[in-house]
């Protein structure tokens, strides 16, 4: 009957287990799917997001460009028919070659007063955008990016603001403003039917979504004030922004939607605060596949379960017949030598004590009295735990013996004893349990051993091991991880990495170089470059190694590398390897391929230069306009108004006083447009060269600024008029940003050839700044930074470089830098074709 239970019960534990495991099994898969599937939707998220905000930021950068245009901001300044021509023709210039919707302009007060949609039905002309949060920031000096439906066109668009300046006005004459629809969005993004996206505005507002019904529609449910606020805004319209139903889920990650759980990804867009991604996918397609998955494989899991418990039930029946008869065989034997055991007892050199299930000592060894000093009556029936130190007494008590009368069994428990004299010693116990005719645990046999020496050996020798386990395993754990950082890198690296000895002959070389070159690291190892690549290879690749080896330095070579698909250029840093003792003992070189940044630099270059050749001729144009139109016309009026002074002086003095106002009014005119003429395009740079174009410049702003200017320059040979107009119009800028920011009392102008070099260099004892805040916008201002960067460009351009010096309280100093080959003709013919 009993062996039947126990089978019965381990049939139901089998079973349990079979059952419990498939559970966790089940779990585990579904946990691995919906995690898999996070990470995909976070994947995805991204992708859409760097989509989206590509497409909304493309114009973001050409609207501040187009903000400079002077035709803009000479229509805002001086309307006319000419002014509201050449600004159309730049707006229309602008929209074309961006692909935008739109393009316009408004003024101060946010009427639009020229547009590229002029022509067409939905055109803005006249219209005030006043209320568009666009119109506002960009006029208080914060250009904006905003997302709104167009109120003239009801089409969705990105509309870029810029502020339009006259000159060194601080404030804006207007606004213009890039807009670009986003109608094709939604079908860009490929999204399958169990995708969803969401594309929100800060109050939730759907703007962009391959959901049907759902644009302009709320995605949380809002409160009634924030409803209201929304359809008063009318940014999106005046739809009834209803609530799509979503809600949040009981984790971040999650939400609800028609009583359906989704999983749930969302992603803020720079440049747009508080716009956000929002990705959902359907928990049903994720689990299904699971479920379905784990159905197939059930029937055949049951039938071989089955057969397994079956075996094991009739397995652990002849296992439990046979343990019975044994045990049977067993209690006669023990019964047997039942009294030998108790003079062994008795008589063995050792520590034996027994106790019962509740602590108490029931017997012990002539030794256990002996070693610990007390009579036979002293100990019978008390605690073991009195006869030791509080610490294991409270081990005893509470873990061990409950433990041990549990488990039957304890081996070496290391415990503390106190002999009758007080001495405390270390013992090892180790004890096996004597259990009645029904398997229950009634007694102790115990073993103690004495190890009170040999435990502080032990101890002392555990810490020492114990600390040098730690410092292999530390160390042995950082040089595995360093091991497999560097193999990472030279595994996957694009670039190409390899490692010389000091007679050139190749250590080791990465997979990129294996591929570059059709060879094998274990073929390059111990042979140099002429006897792996060809010639021309060979000696690039040679090229600077006698340096590193000398210098013990970095070197930093370029290599033109002929490859299937063309010629590539890569940009090679080499260093030393130093040894133990600081010796070279190996050469380490990193071969990054540049090519496709060479093209681009050279691309820009070429668009650089035809930009600012095209610039000067529009200066130009307007240069000669100013001089020969609005000046004769200022000159003839002037005659005029001397001819009514001289007629009015005898007849009415009141009114020859006003001719005279007018006559100087109509000089300081004329002085002005010749001024502005000049700045533009001075038309002596044409006619006599650079040094006096730079002469009278600086005459004109020591005149204009009261800022003391002078000017050396010493023999200078005939340049090209680009190199010319190059230097002028960067000695024009830093002269500009002396009198803008310098506080300066003192500038300095100089130009001179040095060993064939042409230098010029404009130095001031203004303020000074950082120069390693140079690039940063926000501590030398936009323009600022602009100008600087506008002076680098036209250096390049003509072949030379720009250096600028600057220190706080120690002024600035802009030096440009020509060599003797940017002097020659054939060298600017180069540049401006």
């Amino acid at each position: 009957m009993r062996l039947r239970l126990i089978l019965l019960v381990l049939s139901i534990l089998a079973v349990g287990s079979a059952s419990t495991g498939g559970f966790f099994y089940f779990e585990a898969i579904q946990d691995a799917s919906i995690q898999a599937s996070r990470r995909q939707a976070r994947t995805r998220l991204i992708l859409i997001a760097h989509s989206l905000e590509n497409h909304l930021t493309a114009n973001m950068q050409v609207t501040e460009t187009l903000a400079a245009a002077p035709a803009l901001a000479r229509l805002l300044r001086s309307p006319s028919d000419e002014a509201l021509a050449a600004a159309h023709e730049v707006l229309d210039r602008f929209q074309q070659t961006l692909g935008a919707n739109v393009c316009y302009l408004m003024d101060a007060r946010g009427i639009t007063r020229a547009s590229s949609n002029r022509n067409r039905p939905e055109s803005f002309m006249g219209q005030n955008f006043a209320f568009r949060p666009y119109f506002t920031s960009a006029m208080a000096g914060n250009p904006l990016g905003y997302l709104a439906l167009g109120v003239t066109s009801g089409r969705r668009g990105v509309y870029s603001s810029r502020p339009v300046f006259s000159g060194s006005d601080p404030n804006p004459l207007g606004v213009v403003v890039v807009k670009s629809a986003i109608d094709a969005v939604e079908e860009r993004l490929g999204l399958s039917p169990s995708e969803m996206m969401l594309f929100t505005s800060p109050d939730g507002v759907i703007f962009i979504t391959n959901q049907p019904g759902w644009l302009f529609q709320l995605a949380w449910e809002p409160s009634p004030e924030e409803l209201a606020r929304i359809r008063e805004e009318r940014q999106f319209g005046d739809g009834g922004h209803e609530w799509i139903g979503l809600k949040p889920g009981e984790t971040p990650d999650t939400a609800f939607l028609d009583g359906k759980r989704y999983l749930f990804e969302q992603m803020e867009i720079p440049h747009f605060p508080g716009w956000k991604v929002n990705y959902l996918t359907s928990a049903d397609v994720i689990t299904r596949p699971v479920e379905t998955s784990l159905i197939r494989m059930t029937g055949s899991i049951v039938l071989v379960l089955c057969v397994l418990i079956g075996l094991g039930v009739v397995i652990l029946y002849y296992k439990a017949s046979e343990d019975i008869l044994q045990r049977k065989r067993m209690e006669a034997a023990l019964r047997e030598n039942e009294e030998r055991y108790r003079s062994l007892y008795h008589n063995t050199p050792a520590m034996l004590h027994s106790i019962g299930p509740d602590g108490r000592l029931l017997s012990v060894s002539d030794y256990w009295l002996t070693a610990m000093g007390y009579d036979y009556d002293e100990v019978i029936g008390r605690p073991l735990a009195d006869f030791m130190t509080e610490a294991s007494r409270r081990l005893a008590e509470h873990d061990m013996i409950p433990t041990f009368f549990r488990k039957g069994f304890c081996k070496d428990i290391p415990y503390r004893y106190v002999r009758k004299n007080g001495e405390v010693i270390d013992i090892l116990l180790s004890a096996i349990a004597d259990r009645d005719s029904d398997g229950r645990i009634v007694r102790s046999l115990a073993v103690s051993v004495d190890v009170t020496e040999q435990k502080q050996a032990e101890k002392a020798l555990r810490r020492a091991k114990e600390e040098l386990s730690r410092y292999s395993k530390e160390l042995e754990r950082k040089v595995q991880l360093r091991t497999k950082e560097i193999g990472d890198i030279l595994r996957y690296t694009p670039a190409v990495i390899y490692i010389k000895d000091l007679t050139g002959r190749y250590m080791l070389v990465n997979s990129r170089f294996e591929e570059l070159f059709g060879v094998q690291n274990e073929a390059v190892r111990g042979k140099t470059d002429t006897e792996i690549l060809p010639q021309p290879v060979a000696a690039q690749f040679q090229a600077g190694d006698a340096a590193v080896f000398e210098s013990a330095a970095p070197v930093q070579v370029e290599k033109r590398i002929v490859q299937n698909d063309g010629l590539h250029t890569y940009l090679t840093v080499k260093f030393p390897l130093f040894d133990e003792t600081g010796k070279v003992r190996r050469l380490c070189g990193i071969a990054t391929d540049i090519t496709a940044a060479k093209k681009a630099q050279d691309k820009l270059r070429r668009l650089s230069a035809s930009i600012i050749t095209n610039q000067e001729k529009e200066r130009a144009v307007i240069s000669r306009e100013l001089h020969d139109e609005l000046g004769q016309v200022l000159t003839a009026l002037r005659m005029d108004a001397v001819w009514l002074l001289e007629r009015l002086k005898a007849a009415d003095p009141m009114g020859a006083e006003r001719a005279r106002d007018m006559c100087r009014l109509i000089d300081g005119t004329i002085q002005d447009v010749r001024s502005l003429a000049f700045r533009l395009r001075p038309g002596i740079l044409d006619d006599l060269g650079l040094v006096d174009a730079l002469e009278l410049y600086t005459s004109d702003f020591e005149r204009r600024t009261g800022v003391t200017c002078l000017f050396d320059a010493a023999s200078i040979p005939k340049m090209d008029d680009t190199v010319a107009t190059a230097a002028y119009r960067i000695a024009q800028e830093a002269l500009t940003n002396v009198a803008r920011h310098a506080r300066a009392a003192k500038v300095e102008v100089r130009l001179q050839q040095v060993d064939g070099r042409l230098i010029l260099s404009v130095e001031d004892d203004g303020r000074g700044f950082p120069v390693s805040v140079l690039d940063a916008a926000e501590t030398l201002g936009a323009a600022e930074a602009l100008g600087v960067a506008g002076m680098r460009e036209r250096a390049s351009l003509v072949g030379g470089h720009l250096e600028v010096h600057s220190r706080p309280g120690s002024g600035t100093r802009v030096r440009l830098i020509l060599p003797a080959q940017a002097l020659t003709l054939e060298r600017n013919t180069e540049v401006k074709s």
